[in-house]
């Protein structure tokens, strides 16, 4: 494989406008998510003669959607094993009956890739989505009368389930890239499912090219989309310096009753949104008749709820916690719990990380000094069987209490930030 040609060469632009968004993260370990097809393996090989000095690994991730899966997978660890790559073949249980296929699809992806990644000490994950992607989410998403959210288009980067995502691709087109890998003799795979017009993306794409010769490109609508992001992420900015006025206590989060009024309409809504997706983990902003309502029944004063975050005044401010029944079952020690919280400690086969609930804080003589009941029940603790080992945010547990650390994976104006 060549060496980088950042200044001649037919490869030069496309590398360069690769590399743009590296800087600062040399010598990182990095998973590369390869599905066959043209886009993701020539983001493999882009990242394979990077000059950072990256360990790049591959991984694919196997739907079982289509018959050819397999053997898709099947050929990209070989394509893998003959360039000398790391290669890991992720296979997904499948769709549960209702909700949308393709959506779970993609959630499926993003959590089997950041398990493993976290799992081989990866912190970094490249995803090939393009400029062509992000001109038919535009237009699939003006078809929904979307906001400015919508049509601000893809993160190019963002932290979550404990890894680093990047979308190094997204001002390149496919054409490009497949010349790209025709140039440098490298196969790729076309899936058929691209052709598909059951498939509302499929739809998008031939309207992209019905719309061409009105010289509305991929390139055209990066340029819009460049300008909403702008605007989008000046509403961001001001939106996460507003949590900072947010107390963060034993998990709950502490909002005074006033402060909401005191913001813009848009400031406020985009606060509540955020604060509820840092609590549930939820891949999307709640709805914005659901948003509505929660603001309609904060100014009423009374306790309320949206997407398992409990809002309840207390004391002249509004106390935000999980709902018991919507925190997460157990985990093993040392993976993410309930979205944001990791524990460090001893780590034991038997023990796991599930909510310390009313039995455990039963446990907890003085844990009126560290918290509210609702925000300890719904923290978390490290459990062995039946016996509670350690409750971090409660102040007390058995002999091993000191050992562990509990601590949100991100902060809430970080969340914000990068969602």
């Amino acid at each position: 494989m060549t060496a980088w040609p950042l200044s001649e060469g037919p490869d030069a632009a496309l590398l360069g406008s690769f590399a743009a968004g590296f800087s600062g993260k040399a010598s990182a370990r990095i998973a590369v998510a390869v599905s066959g097809g043209g886009d993701s393996v020539a983001l493999l090989h882009m990242a394979l003669r990077a000059p950072f000095g990256w360990q790049v690994t591959a991984m694919t991730v196997d739907h079982g959607l289509r018959a050819q899966s397999a053997v898709e997978a099947a050929g990209v660890a070989a394509y893998c094993a003959s360039a000398g790559i790391s290669h890991h073949t992720l296979r997904w249980d499948g769709p549960t009956p209702d909700g949308n296929l393709m959506d779970q699809a993609r959630q499926a992806r993003f959590a089997l890739i950041a398990a493993r990644a976290r799992a081989v000490g990866i912190d970094h994950i490249l995803l090939g989505h393009t400029a062509d992607d992000n001109a038919e989410s535009f237009l699939m998403n003006l078809a929904r009368s979307a906001g400015i959210d919508g049509l601000s288009g893809m993160r190019t980067e963002w932290s979550d389930q404990g890894v680093h995502w990047h979308r190094p691709l997204l001002q390149l087109t496919r054409s490009a890239l497949r010349d790209y890998l025709t140039r440098n003799a490298v196969a790729w795979i076309d899936d058929p499912s691209n052709d598909n017009l059951r498939f509302t993306r499929v739809k998008a794409r031939r309207a992209v090219t019905a719309l061409a010769p009105l010289g509305i490109t991929p390139e055209t609508l990066s340029a819009t989309i460049a300008n909403l992001a702008d605007a989008r992420q000046a509403l961001v900015r001001v939106t996460a310096r507003a949590a900072e006025a947010i107390v963060h206590s034993s998990g709950a989060l502490i909002l005074p009753r006033d402060f909401l009024g005191q913001l813009d309409s848009e400031i406020a809504r985009r606060l509540l949104s955020g604060l509820i997706r840092w609590m549930n983990g939820a891949p999307y902003t709640p709805r914005g008749s659901q948003l509505f309502a929660l603001q309609t029944a904060l100014a009423a004063g009374g306790k309320t709820q949206l997407g398992g975050v409990l809002f309840r005044p207390l004391k002249g401010d509004w106390h935000i916690t999980r709902e018991p029944r919507a925190v997460q079952g157990p985990v093993p020690l040392g993976q993410i719990w309930d979205h944001r919280w990791r524990i460090t400690g001893p780590d034991t086969p038997t023990c796991e990380i599930r909510a310390l609930g009313p039995d455990g804080l039963a446990l907890c003589p003085d844990w009126r000094n560290h918290g509210t009941r609702q925000a300890l029940m719904t923290s978390p603790a490290v459990w062995s069987g039946d016996t509670l080992i350690a409750a971090p945010l409660a102040g007390k547990a058995g002999q091993d209490v000191a050992q562990y650390q509990a601590d949100v994976s991100q902060p809430l104006p970080d969340f914000i930030l990068s969602h």
